[in-house]
């Protein structure tokens, strides 16, 4: 499979009131197409800090991405290291080629805003629609992601539909643009077990017939075992272990996979 994201000794500290903290360290990974990559460990193993780094999106004071690189494979065979672009040229990236699905869709969703506006929003932005398509391709976009009644979605505010139907938008808006790669984290987290299950067949479903590349992170390794191809373990700010997902379930090698894999089986 060919590789479209590649992180390469990837670096990322944080200054704190106690000194410069290393949040992760020489990781390396790679997201290819049509394939999910679960990324899975406890809270602070630096998963998330991956994630943003991937998009740009680390916070500048305090995080600093002090060395490695994040090569992005176009279509055309191209290849950028994300690192070393401007901040105009990354925006052409994000949202267009690599997009992102966050944890708690209403700190992500503008509560002014109707569910439609804000998918469109990113549509016109990035596709240069008019409105009359844009309002048509995010109808057909929420029809995609099975949301009832889309036309009637279209115009609800985020705090009309439910914690599922919200997740739903965001994924949406994630796939507006038909982007290579998907990083999602954590974006089952705060739904119901019903719910979170609907969400994934749906990511999967999406993942096949766009032949997208996901980056799913979780702390769940249910949802791992669920979705996945391949599974990178991170362990306080460095990778453990990682390789195939039945041979990481089958065989752990790593004392703290083990313990992940015990864990989780008691909840």
């Amino acid at each position: 499979m060919s590789a479209l994201l590649d992180i390469k000794n990837l670096n990322v500290q944080f200054d704190t009131d106690e000194g410069r903290i290393v949040a992760v360290e020489n990781i390396s990974l790679s997201v290819n197409a049509g394939e999910v990559l679960g990324v899975v460990g406890e809270s602070g193993s630096g998963k998330s800090v991956t994630s943003l780094s991937a998009m740009r999106l680390i916070p500048s004071p305090p995080g600093i991405i002090s060395g490695g690189e994040i090569i992005f494979h176009q279509n055309d065979g191209t290849a950028t290291d994300l690192l070393k672009i401007s901040e105009e040229e990354m925006r052409k990236f994000r949202g267009n080629d690599i997009a992102m699905i966050f944890q708690e869709p209403m700190t992500s969703l503008n509560p002014v805003f109707t569910c439609g506006d804000q998918v469109m929003e990113a549509i016109i932005l990035h596709q240069k629609l008019n409105k009359k398509d844009a309002k048509d391709l995010t109808i057909k976009l929420f029809e995609e992601v099975q949301l009832p009644t889309p036309e009637r979605i279209f115009s609800t505010y985020p705090h009309q539909i439910s914690g599922g139907q919200k997740q739903r938008v965001m994924i949406a808006m994630a796939m507006s643009c038909q982007p290579s790669v998907l990083i999602a984290d954590e974006p089952t987290t705060a739904l119901d077990v019903t719910v979170q299950k609907t969400i994934l067949q749906l990511m999967q479903n999406l993942q096949k017939e766009h032949d997208m590349g996901i980056m799913f992170i979780t702390h769940d390794l249910g949802v791992i075992a669920e979705l996945a191809d391949k599974v990178v373990v991170m362990y306080k700010g460095n990778i453990v272990e990682q390789g195939n997902v039945w041979d990481i379930f089958t065989n752990p090698k790593h004392p703290y996979t083990c313990l992940l894999y015990t864990s989780d089986a008691a909840d």
